[in-house]
């Protein structure tokens, strides 16, 4: 059970929340590595890993999922599905990772790069 548990909120309202999320998975789908704060990047890579474990699946039902999750870029779902996925058919799970760079120089906020293995 999830008593007391919470969700990270990186202080935004729901919609923004999810939007966020959204962007930063396609832009992670699409340059394979970027460079965001470190809450941002915990936050995102599992629902990154969901996005890489369903597209491995590979059928429409999947394609379809991923697209509403992914917003409606086509190119996006293309490059998951035939390029991202078939080279982690044989890994069972973490193809991300998140490699720290340090304090950002103006907030010491902690940034990283998150990355596809």
């Amino acid at each position: 059970m999830r008593h007391g548990k919470q969700k990270g909120k990186l202080s935004r309202d729901p919609a923004h929340r999810k939007s966020l999320m959204m962007n930063l998975s396609r832009e992670v789908i699409d340059h394979e590595r970027i460079q965001t704060t470190q809450a941002k990047a915990k936050a995102v890579k599992p629902e990154l890993e969901r996005l890489i474990t369903l597209a491995k699946r590979g059928d429409q039902h999947s394609r379809r999922l991923a697209m509403a999750r992914l917003g409606q870029d086509k190119f996006i779902v293309y490059k998951l599905f035939e390029e991202i996925a078939p080279r982690y058919a044989e890994r069972p799970g973490g193809y991300t990772r998140i490699l720290k760079l340090g304090p950002r120089k103006s907030d010491s906020t902690e940034m990283v790069f998150l990355e596809l293995v």
